[in-house]
């Protein structure tokens, strides 16, 4: 299937390249100018990313078994895992790139944070973390009844920021960090794990090689959260 062998390609190039500035603005000075130029650029390498994974995911529901004529596993496994899964986390890393964008623009319009638009893609993600963990219940397969718990913590916690009526002065630095970093993680979880497929087939479900990147990222939001709060003034 040539589209799915396209959209890989693209995937590859664009998440490989992503991943990489994707440190740029992690460790460069906050609010400076490399800072807003290469993750701009990291944001829409992940977009790009995250349009080719769903791509894929898609290709996969039709063709489970050509698109994957490698993985000796049932068609309704693979559909599950390298469909419903790698689209669901497409449209996740989506809405984490759009909400750490968003929380920076609307940093002081707080009713522009509930806009139609915003609530609709947190709303998508939740459908489809749903459906992921239907379809791995159905299945009996734990990594697809565990995923989609980052999907319900993420919509919970960017509904609990766009909904609070005054959240701190530095909130939204933190909403910013958390979804970015998280979309980082997104990528580089898929990355390691659907990676692992091509190079590693038996890896490619352990669900060590699914949580490190996760652990590793939520060390790095929670490090940064604690400079953000040391850095607090009182607002007004």
């Amino acid at each position: 299937m040539w589209p799915f062998k396209l959209f890989l390609i693209v995937h590859a190039v664009a998440g490989g390249t992503g991943l990489l500035l994707f440190w740029v603005p992690v460790l460069s000075r906050k609010g400076a100018q490399a800072h807003r130029y290469w993750g701009r650029l990291f944001c829409a390498l992940m977009l790009v990313t995250a349009s080719m994974a769903a791509s894929m995911g898609c290709c996969t529901l039709l063709a489970p078994r050509a698109t994957h004529p490698h993985l000796a596993m049932p068609p309704a496994l693979i559909a599950g895992v390298f469909g419903w899964m790698m689209l669901y986390l497409a449209v996740l890393t989506v809405s984490l790139v759009w909400h750490g964008q968003r929380s920076t623009r609307t940093r002081h319009a707080p009713p522009e944070r509930r806009a139609p638009l915003d609530l609709a893609v947190q709303g998508l993600v939740l459908l489809l973390a749903v459906q992921c963990a239907r379809v791995g219940w159905q299945l009996h397969m734990p990594l697809m009844l565990a995923m989609p718990v980052i999907g319900v913590a993420s919509v919970a916690t960017n509904f609990w920021y766009v909904f609070r009526p005054a959240p701190h002065n530095k909130a939204w630095l933190m909403e910013h960090v958390k979804a970015l970093v998280g979309a980082g993680i997104s990528v580089y979880t898929a990355f390691t794990a659907f990676g692992a497929v091509h190079l590693l087939p038996s890896a490619a479900l352990n669900p060590i090689t699914w949580a490190m990147p996760l652990v590793a990222g939520i060390s790095l939001i929670l490090w940064h959260w604690a400079r953000i709060r040391r850095s607090l003034v009182p607002a007004g």
